[in-house]
Order: C-alpha cells, then sequence, then structure tokens
C-alpha cells in the first residue's frame, strides 16, 4: 500500500523531514488560490499564511494536484503558478483520482485536503469556513462532501464555522449524525464564518490548545475515526455582523437562483457576488479569519507534539 501511495504523493523535504521527527505540520488547502479569492490577493494570503503558521512554530504544507502528483507542499512559484493557471479543476473525494489520473491541475477542497494531509501523516489542516448543507437541500439534495470526510478522515480541522451561506443548523445536524465533535475555541455560540455567531450554542467547547490536543489523542486512544472540527471565531474587529451579513447573502442567494447557479459553481459564485455586494469587505474579513485560524493551527500542532512525546507515525515516504 505504502508503495503505490509513493507512485501519487509528492512531499516536500521540508515537510517530510519534520514528520519523520514528530515535529508540527499544517496542511493548508488550495481552493482559496484558485476558486476563493481574486488575483493577487489569493497569492498574497497564501503566503502570508505560510508566514504566519512558521512564525507560530510549525511547518506549513499546502496542496494541491499538479502533474499527477498530489504534491504536499508548495513553493512561492508553484503558488503563483496554480493562480495562474486556467481551467483548474475543484477536487472533492469524488474527483480526486480523476484529477490525479489525467494529469490535469487541480487545487483541494477541505474533503481532498484531509484526505491528502491523512495519507501524508499530517494531523492538523487550517481553512476558512467548512462545506454543509446548502438552503434548499430538501429539494436540491445540495450537500457537500466535507461533512462525510469530516466524519470519516482522521485530521483536526481548524476553520471559522461552516460558511454562512449554508443551512448552519441542519449542517450541525449532519455533523452530529457524522460523529464530529464540533468544538468552539473559547466561545459558547457557533461562529457563522464572516460572523462571529451563527446564533447557534456549539455543542462543545475547549478554550485551549492543549486541552484540544488531549481530546485529539483520547480520540486516539478510542480508535474513534473522524477529525475534530474546530471553530474559532474572526477576530471581533474584523466581522461582519450575522444580521447585516443575512441580507446579503439572501440576495446572492437569489440571484444564483435566477441564474441557474448549482452544483461545485455555486459556492465560488456565491462568495463573488457577496464580495461585489459589500463592497469588499466580505474578503477582507475573509482574509482576517483565515490568517486567525492559521494561527490556531499551527498552536495546536505544537501542543499535539509535544503532548504526543514522539508517538505520532508518519507514514515515512523516501
Amino acid at each position: 500500500m505504502i508503495e503505490a501511495l509513493k507512485l501519487h504523493l509528492n512531499i516536500q523535504p521540508e515537510i517530510k523531514q519534520a514528520l519523520e521527527n514528530n515535529q508540527p505540520v499544517v496542511a493548508l488547502e488550495s481552493t482559496i488560490i484558485t476558486h476563493g479569492m481574486p488575483w493577487p490577493r489569493n497569492v498574497e494570503t497564501a503566503m502570508a499564511v505560510e508566514t504566519i503558521i512558521r512564525e507560530n512554530g510549525a511547518t506549513p504544507a499546502t496542496i494541491a494536484v499538479l502533474d499527477g502528483k498530489i504534491r504536499v507542499g508548495l513553493d512561492a512559484e508553484t503558488i503563483e503558478r496554480l493562480a495562474k493557471e486556467t481551467d483548474v479543476l475543484k477536487l472533492s473525494r469524488a474527483d480526486l483520482a480523476y484529477g490525479l489520473s489525467t494529469g490535469k491541475p487541480g487545487s483541494t477542497t477541505v474533503a481532498a485536503t484531509m484526505i491528502a494531509a491523512e495519507l501524508a501523516g499530517i494531523e492538523v489542516f487550517a481553512t476558512g469556513g467548512i462545506g454543509g448543507v446548502h438552503m434548499g437541500a430538501s429539494q436540491s439534495f445540495d450537500i457537500s462532501a466535507d461533512l462525510g470526510e469530516l466524519g470519516r478522515t482522521n485530521v483536526m480541522v481548524i476553520c471559522a464555522g461552516p460558511k454562512a451561506i449554508l443551512d448552519v443548523e441542519k449542517t450541525l445536524e449532519v455533523l452530529e449524525t457524522e460523529g464530529v465533535p464540533v468544538v468552539g475555541y473559547n466561545c459558547d455560540d457557533l461562529p457563522a464564518f464572516w460572523s462571529r455567531s451563527s446564533g447557534l450554542p456549539v455543542p462543545l467547547r475547549l478554550d485551549s490548545c492543549e486541552e484540544i490536543a488531549k481530546m485529539w489523542l483520547v480520540r486516539k486512544n478510542l480508535r474513534q475515526h473522524g477529525s475534530i472540527l474546530i471553530n474559532n471565531p474572526v477576530p471581533e474587529a474584523d466581522e461582519i455582523p450575522a444580521d447585516i451579513m443575512a441580507v446579503h447573502i439572501a440576495q446572492a442567494i437569489k440571484e444564483a437562483e435566477e441564474a441557474g447557479v448549482s452544483g461545485k459553481a455555486v459556492t465560488p459564485w456565491l462568495l463573488s457576488r457577496i464580495l461585489e455586494i459589500t463592497g469588499g469587505k466580505s474578503l477582507e474579513t475573509n482574509i482576517a479569519l483565515i490568517k486567525n485560524n492559521a494561527k490556531l493551527a499551527a498552536e495546536i500542532a505544537v501542543a499535539s507534539c509535544t503532548l504526543s512525546g514522539g508517538e505520532r507515525k508518519s507514514i515515512g515516504f523516501t
């Protein structure tokens, strides 16, 4: 199995060495580069997030599919190349193997990044917001693959809550069904991406990285599969209040329906339209929360490595 994986994984030497030495590593998705943000803020943000992770004691591992390989760790030149590529696939569980087998460039969603991180032996992943149950899912059945992945793949995921364009209450219900611990970091209300509160209580609360690392270790000892979802509210100075965002989101969803947008195109379309409606404020908030999550993820990775005392195992690629 390990030999077969070598055919598809290309782990940057710095990251491989860190994993082998039980040093903290944080996985990062690449859809913010290709689908989540406009040029040049996408590249600027990707590089800034990597810097934040290094400043807080961990090694960043941005993940993408390039040249028929899952690339775990991208240099600045490759990140810029990915940002400038046209027709980049947005890869999730269902089409990750397709992207690899065809050799087409692809960015990784939350689900695909989790898969790649686990294959590489990385236990901490920082993102912006997770996907979930879309509005009107009772008719469209539009539910993100992120939720199923959170239930099966062994990676701690740090986010600013479900994306606020979703049906957050139903998203919580599906997470419960999938057996995913939904943890609020220093908060009692579930964050909603651009806003610090969705108006819903968070099921669990932990107030330190050490507590999170301990819970993760206990889950591993119990052989429980799946992630812990750590919800980290956007900094207060950067948030857009939920009542204001609700108006913008309703307008964008209505326009998306009228335009016939569906499937994977929905989220990037809505994010782009909301960017226009808010006059750019939503992008600034998005960048702030991603940076905030990256910092926390690095701190959790450090705490996890310290607690485990060298017991973490990497696959050990050569």
